[in-house]
C-alpha cells in the first residue's frame, strides 16, 4: 500500500513537513503491512501500460494536498472513496464505473495488479479514478482532516501467523488514520475470509471507539455488500471452504 518520496521543492509547492507534523504522525520505523511488491515479470505491453498509466493516474504526494480533494479528478465528483489494496482492480474498476460521481483513490503497491489496472484503463479511461502505487499509509497520512466519505479495505493481507499479526493494516495507527480522515457518518467497509482477521478488527474497532459497527443480525455481516461484482480472492475461499465477512462500521 503505497510510499510517498517526500521532498522539498521549489517556488513552495512541495509540502514542508514540520516538528509538530512528526510528533502527531503515527511512526512507520516498524510498520511493514504488505509483503512481495513484484510477481511474474510483467509483460512489455503492461509494463507500457503501467508507466504511461502511471503518469496519467498517479497522485504526486511531493505536491500539498489541495483543499478540495475533488479537484484531483477530470471529472466532476460530489464524494470521495478509498480503497486499499485493490488487487487487480477488479472492484474497483467496478465501482467507479458504476459511480461516475464519486471520485475513486485507490492503493495497490503490487507492481502486477497495478499494471493489470492501467491496461484496463487504457482501454475504458475513467475520469472518476485515481491511484497510489505505495504504502497507503503515507497517503493517508498526506490526505486532508475528514476529507473523504468512504474507506474500503477488502481481503487484504491477513498475515495468518501469530508473530506476524502487528503487521496487519488494522490497528491502532492505523484507525486512527481513517478516523482522521473519514467524515463524520463516513464508511469503512472491512471483508476477510480469515476469521482470526475478522476478530482481530472487530476486536480493534471496539477498542478504538471512533467506529460504530453496523451488523444488524447474526447472519448479515456474512451478506456480501450491495452491489457486490465479486472477486478473484474471494472466489478462491468459497472454493476452499472458507466463508467470507463483510464489516460496515460507522465512523462516529
Amino acid at each position: 500500500m503505497g510510499e510517498d518520496r517526500s521532498r522539498q521543492g521549489a517556488q513552495g509547492r512541495r509540502r514542508r513537513l514540520t516538528s509538530t507534523d512528526a510528533k502527531h504522525r503515527p511512526s512507520r520505523a516498524t510498520e511493514g503491512f504488505f509483503g512481495r511488491r513484484h510477481g511474474k515479470t510483467i509483460r512489455p505491453q503492461q509494463a507500457i501500460a503501467l508507466e504511461s498509466g502511471l503518469r496519467e493516474y498517479r497522485i504526486d504526494l511531493t505536491a500539498e494536498a489541495p483543499g478540495d480533494l475533488r479537484s484531483l479528478f477530470k471529472a466532476e465528483v460530489s464524494a470521495l472513496q478509498l480503497e486499499i489494496g485493490f488487487g487487480g482492480g477488479e472492484h474497483l474498476l467496478h465501482r467507479a464505473a458504476e459511480s461516475p460521481a464519486i471520485g475513486f483513490i485507490g492503493v495497490e503497491p503490487f507492481v502486477n495488479g497495478m499494471a493489470k489496472m492501467m491496461t484496463a484503463l487504457g482501454k475504458a479511461p475513467l475520469g472518476n479514478l485515481r491511484v497510489y502505487d505505495d504504502d497507503a499509509t503515507r497517503l493517508l497520512d498526506w490526505l486532508p482532516p475528514a476529507s473523504l466519505d468512504a474507506i474500503d479495505l477488502l481481503y487484504p493481507d491477513p498475515w495468518p501467523k501469530k508473530k506476524h499479526w502487528k503487521r496487519r493494516f488494522v490497528g491502532a495507527a492505523n484507525l486512527g488514520r481513517f478516523a482522521r480522515v473519514l467524515k463524520a457518518g463516513g464508511r469503512f467497509r472491512f471483508a476477510s475470509d480469515i476469521d482470526s482477521y475478522v476478530n482481530w478488527t472487530l476486536l480493534a474497532c471496539r477498542d478504538h471507539g471512533a467506529f460504530a459497527w453496523q451488523a444488524e443480525d447474526a447472519a448479515g455481516w456474512h451478506q456480501p455488500y450491495e452491489g457486490w461484482p465479486g472477486t478473484r480472492y474471494e472466489a478462491k475461499a468459497i472454493r476452499e471452504g472458507r466463508r467470507p465477512a463483510y464489516l460496515t462500521f460507522i465512523r462516529k
